[in-house]
């Protein structure tokens, strides 16, 4: 695992390098020893391929060049500022000075939603508007404080509950909940319906059951996710963070390459074998120290209090999984129902997350599935999901063929069939033969080979390939070996594409490419050619 990680890591870094130095080259091609390269193209450098400002630099040494530093810190200043900007506009740092002047008055809320999804509570605190308030009417937006509730406020990747408080006098959709002051406060978002909610008022809070059914399911549904993984991937596999919703779940995990498509499906196996078993699912109250000689996981970059809830699902005397966790969780594994992977992605280095959903959704994703198979078994008069799959397969492989063809058969019209014809499809500008070729539905991926084939028949000069297709351009130009001393198709392209809308444009001196927007400008461009040379 060591050797994969250090060799992934190697070929991520060298192919990051290669793309910034490509950069590098493409700014630094029409410069001369002595030249300084602006700072913001450094600053961009390292903002988007993590080149440190002294690699850069260490890259140009060599040809005579420098870096403006000044610009390259004036750049980096003006992003902090902004950033700065971002953060003080969100008003969190406000918003949070209310909630602890709350706890402080009213002391923490008690949780009753492991057990109850109703409960009857007092009022504490009314925040309108980011103040405090002594009451909130009809049509107002609030956040809602007291002393207990069954509400879970977002947090573990869980996200808060949504519900109703009614009291006496008013009805207030709770459509968010969070935890605030650091933990110790439930805050109830929405709002009032009809009527006036005041502090000190009683108030019925109900959670929305169903929902919350759901996020449990999903929230278990994590649980035995870690355990499969580490039984496929190995124990290197820990949980970075988890986002569990009533719709779906996501869950990111340390490994350092993609699953495998069988992978994937023992992970998908093992789960619902686990869920199938119908185990209880158990919760104990204890000391982290009692938790971790139990063998129960925990997040390493998590905070732990004096105690933590552990809860286990387990098949007799056999663990299928035990963690620390806050969350709610379902009665039984069984309550899960069904677990389907939706996707498998990378989030960063040496981090995986997969995408995942269980019960209700899972059947609603099976009744997509199964329209879609039955639509595409009409659609190709197929007798079975088997005559389908060989149905597609040669289909695709029929597409491809033709494709080909059809490419074959663009290339042979453009070259005009002899060399006779490309004599007369160039001119002498400067002493060099130039042909600009305007090619009409040609898709960007068979300009290349068509330059090539120019190149070839005119021996020597410079051939620009301007293509169309699907109301976008795409340019080519190529210079023959012995003439790139003096011509760089790069500094071409570039000032090509900006006459057709389009901006930059990259590749060798010998061959690049670009594109834009604007077909109409292309013979603007084709003789834009000429002018260069």
């Amino acid at each position: 695992m060591i050797e994969e990680s250090l060799r992934l890591e190697e070929t991520r870094f060298k192919q990051t390098l290669d793309a910034g130095l490509k950069l590098l080259d493409a700014e630094t091609a029409s410069m001369n020893s002595g030249d300084t390269l602006a700072g913001e193209v450094a600053f961009r450098l390292y903002d988007t391929y993590g080149f440190p400002l002294d690699l850069t630099q260490d890259a140009l040494r060599g040809k005579g060049m420098t870096v403006d530093t000044a610009g390259f810190e004036t750049a980096m200043e003006k992003q902090r500022a902004e950033a700065r900007k971002s953060w003080a506009g969100s008003g969190d740092g406000a918003d949070e000075k209310v909630w602890f002047q709350v706890a402080e008055k009213t002391g923490a809320t008690e949780f009753l939603g492991y057990h109850d999804t109703e409960v009857e509570s007092v009022i504490y605190a009314v925040v309108k508007d980011g103040a405090l308030a002594e009451q909130a009417s009809a049509g107002d937006t609030v956040s809602i404080v007291a002393n207990q509730t069954p509400f879970y406020g977002e947090m573990g990747g869980q996200v808060g509950d949504t519900g109703t408080i009614k009291t006496n006098n008013a009805d207030i959709t709770i459509t968010n909940t969070v935890k605030k002051a650091g933990g110790a406060l439930t805050v109830h978002i929405g709002t009032v319906d009809n009527g006036t909610v005041k502090i000190g008022d009683t108030g019925i809070f109900s959670i929305d059951n169903d929902r919350r059914f759901n996020i449990r399911a999903h929230h278990s549904a994590t649980h035995l996710l870690q355990s499969a993984l580490r039984q496929v991937l190995g124990d290197s596999v820990h949980q970075k963070g988890s986002m569990v919703s009533p719709d779906l779940f996501r869950f990111d995990f340390t490994y350092n390459k993609a699953m495998t498509t069988e992978e994937i499906r023992q992970v998908e196996a093992l789960v619902n074998d686990m869920i199938l078993k119908n185990v209880p699912v158990i919760t104990d109250i204890m000391t982290p120290d009692e938790a971790v000689k139990m063998g129960a996981m925990a997040l390493f970059d998590e905070k732990y209090g004096d105690t933590v809830r552990v809860v286990s699902m387990c098949d007799g005397d056999t663990v299928l999984s035990r963690e620390l966790c806050g969350g709610t969780h379902a009665r039984a594994t069984g309550d899960i129902g069904l677990f389907h992977i939706i996707s498998e992605s990378a989030v960063a280095a040496g981090v995986r997350r997969i995408e995942a959903i269980v019960g209700r959704p899972v059947l609603a994703k099976m009744n997509e599935m199964s329209q879609m198979i039955g639509d595409m078994l009409n659609l190709t008069r197929s007798t079975s999901v088997a005559d389908l799959r060989a149905k597609v397969e040669n289909a695709i492989e029929s597409k491809k063929k033709m494709e080909r063809e059809i490419a074959d058969l663009r290339r042979q019209v453009a070259l005009g069939g002899s060399s006779a014809s490309a004599e007369q499809d160039y001119k002498v500008v400067n002493g060099v033969k130039v042909m600009g070729k305007i090619l009409h539905d040609v898709p960007a991926k068979e300009l290349k080979p068509m330059v090539d084939e120019f190149k070839k028949k005119i021996g020597s000069g410079i051939v620009g390939a301007f293509g169309t297709y699907e109301g976008k351009v795409s340019i080519v130009i190529g210079v023959t070996p012995d003439l790139t001393d003096k011509y760089n198709a790069v500094d071409m392209v570039k000032a090509a594409a900006q006459i057709v809308g389009g901006n930059g444009g990259g590749g060798r001196s010998d061959m690049a490419q670009a594109g834009g927007t604007n077909p109409d400008k292309i013979s603007e461009a084709v003789a834009f050619l000429s002018t260069m040379i």
